[in-house]
């Protein structure tokens, strides 16, 4: 949790934490190593390593966190939907969802940055909607199990709303699953972004990209390694913290989980 703290404000505080613009270009000292005033050394053009780094993550993980929680949301409403309502809804729905999910997610990015192009705001909605299937499937699973049981159908016997059935019962007893699956969703529209941006296909030139930077170290790894050190670093990092944020809530959410573990320590003793 303290390391995705420590990005998200060094994000947030990139321009004061940077020390130089982005794209400013230090003429004749390309390729300089670290030193006091360039704390991880300039790149080819002779721009600074460490504030592209900075403006960079502010930019990947803004595109990342945005589409994740844009998928949650859609993929909450389908699954409520498909899940309670049943019938052509569910059948719609999740037919739609399993399609989508046996497509490799880079792939239909990929496709669709070429067709639609590779703003910041088109690769947030084409994540978003990469990814939402599955929490629709998460969610759709939860709201089976929850709406069978016994308050809700004692609700649904008063004449209770449906909205207020959704609101009140259903949609606070799945969202667990939720808080999860948006951690580790984190992680993996990090290395989709990234994985866009490696191949040319994230945010414009000259915008700082985690991705493009791992592109630009291994085309000059030969010059100066660490370029292609440090974005690799952070892209590793983040992607294995937010990994680790969605295991131990799944781990704290999950009452099975805590369960079996608390047998099994007790067994153990």
């Amino acid at each position: 949790m303290a390391v995705i703290l420590a990005l998200l404000v060094a994000a947030a505080l990139a321009d004061r934490l940077g020390g130089y613009p982005p794209n400013k270009i230090a003429l004749g000292r390309p390729f300089t190593g670290p030193t006091t005033a360039h704390w991880l050394g300039l790149d080819y053009a002779g721009r600074d390593v460490l504030s592209r780094l900075l403006h960079g993550g502010r930019i990947t993980l803004s595109i990342s966190i945005a589409s994740i929680l844009l998928a949650a949301a859609a993929g909450l409403v389908a699954g409520l939907v498909a899940g309670y309502a049943g019938g052509v809804a569910d059948t719609a729905a999740m037919r739609t969802a399993d399609v989508l999910l046996c497509l490799p997610p880079i792939l239909v990015a990929m496709a669709m940055v070429a067709f639609v192009g590779s703003s910041a705001v088109y690769l947030t909605l084409i994540i978003a909607l990469v990814y939402s299937p599955r929490f629709q499937r998460v969610i759709y699973a939860s709201v089976l199990t929850v709406k069978e049981l016994n308050y809700v159908e004692a609700s649904r016997a008063l004449g209770a709303a449906t909205l207020r059935i959704l609101g009140r019962q259903i949609v606070p007893n799945v969202m667990g699953p939720v808080f999860v699956q948006v951690s580790l969703g984190i992680g993996h529209a990090i290395l989709l972004e990234t994985g866009l941006a490696f191949v040319g296909l994230g945010p414009p030139p000259p915008a700082a990209s985690w991705g493009r930077m791992v592109d630009e170290g291994r085309r000059h790894m030969e010059a100066q390694p660490l370029l292609l050190l440090w974005p690799s670093l952070l892209i590793a990092g983040s992607i294995i913290a937010f990994n680790l944020l969605g295991d131990g809530l799944r781990d704290r959410l999950d009452p099975k989980l805590r369960h079996s573990m608390g047998s099994g320590q007790g067994a153990g003793s």
